[in-house]
């Protein structure tokens, strides 16, 4: 009995490298060696041809542009449609046109704009709103060419599933990927047990710890979280963290520090969820989650004294 599980645990392999930023981490159980790590590079290729913003020759990049000849590929009609899905679920939270705002605010990668004025930001608020674009076949169509369009906040979890169902599609039940923290897991460890993953506590100084050990059942999990970028009250020394509200274009403070959405769904779903819930505050964020009872949510925030707090829902097991 011991010899044969030591054999199981020998089928798992490990594979990692670089994708869309930041770096991937795969663990999956297969014994008869299928799965290379060129397999996974061809499909990161695919994705970043698509939908990065950060290559000025593929697709996105060049709609943003103004280039109205773009025939756009299945991967990107799926994240679309996906997008546009949880864009009218969430009333606008969660929207892939917001960061012309983000950068102008100075919170994104972009340069941001010194003593914005109201009129400056309703002139940039025109251009956002995810239902002033559609998809006529494979194409996309602006109401607005200024529009910008950028599918990170759900693009990463998207990679995740990609890589996913690439691995399902050879017989592989049994794997965790993990892509710039955004997971899924499927099937059982090298321990036949639930996949186990750790959720990072909100630190203030820079360190890194972890709040809490969740385990995933065929379950996908995001994490999102501008804690590393909060500010501070300069009259109360409270921390907030910033988001755009896209209502009005303008930051809103909450005490909302991350968080992190659990789903038997593609882990591109929960990966906008989270972004959303980020946008909408504790608050709305609770008041959405009682209306979906699908998903699972582990919230962090600071109370009143600036202290942390947990607010997670009652289908959330550990």
């Amino acid at each position: 009995m011991f010899s044969c599980e030591n054999e199981a645990q020998k089928t798992f392999e490990r594979m990692e490298g670089l994708a869309f930023g930041t770096t991937f981490h795969i663990t999956l159980d297969d014994p008869l060696h299928i799965i290379d790590e060129s397999s996974i590079d061809s499909l990161i290729h695919l994705m970043n041809k698509s939908l990065s913003t950060y290559l000025p020759n593929s697709d996105i990049s060049k709609i943003n542009r103004g280039d109205t000849t773009v025939s756009v590929d299945d991967l990107f009609v799926e994240v679309f449609e996906k997008s546009s899905k949880i864009f009218k679920e969430t009333n606008g939270a969660f929207d892939p046109t917001i960061g012309t705002l983000v950068n102008a605010w100075g919170f994104g990668p972009g340069r941001g704009m010194s003593n914005l004025k109201k009129k400056q930001v309703d002139s940039l608020l025109v251009y956002v709103g995810f239902d002033k674009l559609k998809l006529e076949g494979h194409k996309v169509i602006k109401t607005h060419p200024e529009t910008f369009l950028d599918f990170n906040a759900n693009a990463k979890g998207f990679g995740v599933d990609l890589i996913g169902r690439f691995l399902e599609s050879n017989g592989i039940e049994n794997y965790l990927i993990e892509i710039g923290g955004e997971i899924r897991a499927r099937g059982l460890n090298d321990k036949k047990q639930n996949w186990k993953i750790a959720i990072e506590k909100p630190n203030f100084d820079g360190s890194r710890s972890f709040q809490t050990i969740i385990a995933l059942n065929n379950e996908s999990i995001a994490t999102s979280g501008n804690y590393r970028k909060f500010k501070i009250d300069s009259l109360s020394g409270e921390k907030y963290a910033h988001t755009i509200d896209t209502r009005t274009g303008y930051p809103s403070k909450s005490n909302l520090l991350s968080a992190s959405v659990i789903g038997n769904m593609d882990c591109a779903d929960v990966d906008a969820y989270a972004t959303a819930l980020m946008t909408m505050g504790l608050k709305r964020s609770r008041a959405f989650l009682n209306t979906h009872p699908e998903l699972k949510a582990f919230l962090i925030y600071a109370d009143d004294a600036g202290e942390l707090k947990v607010y997670t829902t009652d289908n959330l097991t550990f």
